[in-house]
């Protein structure tokens, strides 16, 4: 005989689950009106940003170049590897590495950025889970297997309750990062009450693709480049296209 369907109160909703709900969005609204940009929103140095862009179009041009006629092909491969003119040749820049161990400024830019998105998050989840503790907010309308019971139940230990009940604090995380559709509603794109991006962003650099050694990845590059070669992909387009205008009049 199986075990009997548990029913919640429908107080919760009223007292717990929308205070939730609104006291997670109302934090990250203020947090996006009130806080000055975090320094992962600096602009980055103009040089770097156009080396990495010369090495995308590079990267491009061996990977597509056989769309554009052979000549088209060759002028742009000579701007990038001709051994006295080209870009990647005559180009030399000064590296200079910055650890962020070792640099005080991007130490002290890491350190602003998770204490004015992370530990408001942090805070907020604590006082949550203490003050709306032991409380089961909704069900998942799918079943899971045991293994979502520590995302989804955290801070209620019951072995016999299924897995696809939520806990309050488990509700909390899931508004933090399930309200994105709202922020951009209210705030427009890119915002700065996107957490999930605000995390992606310290992680990968704002996701600027700057090598650390420019000119490391200039002589990978045009060694790249010199050994691609052209391959007309379009050299009997005309005929194909003809052909295939003759199979739809026979087909119709």
């Amino acid at each position: 005989m199986g075990s009997p369907e548990l029913l919640l109160d429908s107080s919760i909703r009223l007292w717990v689950v929308l205070p939730i709900v609104c006291i997670t969005f109302l934090n990250r609204l203020s947090s996006a009106r009130f806080t000055p940009p975090a320094a992962g929103g600096e602009r980055p140095e103009l040089e770097p940003l156009s080396d990495s862009q010369v090495l995308i179009r590079s990267r491009i041009l061996r990977e597509n170049g056989k769309y554009i006629p052979r000549q088209s092909f060759l002028m742009r491969k000579f701007y990038f590897n001709d051994q006295e003119t080209g870009f990647f040749k005559k180009t030399k820049r000064k590296v200079i590495q910055r650890n962020p161990m070792t640099d005080p400024t991007m130490m002290t830019d890491m350190m602003k950025g998770n204490l004015t998105n992370v530990l408001p998050m942090i805070l907020i989840g604590g006082w949550i889970n203490w003050a709306f503790s032991g409380f089961l907010t909704t069900k998942v309308p799918f079943p899971l297997t045991l293994r979502f019971k520590p995302m989804l139940q955290r801070g209620i230990e019951l072995e016999s309750l299924d897995a696809s009940w939520v806990s309050s604090a488990s509700w909390y995380f899931l508004n933090v990062f399930g309200l994105r559709s709202m922020y951009t509603l209210l705030l427009g794109q890119d915002n700065a009450a996107d957490q999930s991006r605000i995390m992606q962003d310290q992680m990968t650099g704002a996701a600027l693709s700057v090598p650390p050694d420019t000119n490391k990845a200039f002589k990978a590059e045009w060694e790249a480049m010199e050994i691609s070669e052209h391959h007309w992909a379009l050299e009997a387009i005309e005929e194909d296209l003809i052909a295939q205008d003759l199979e739809l009049a026979g087909a119709q």
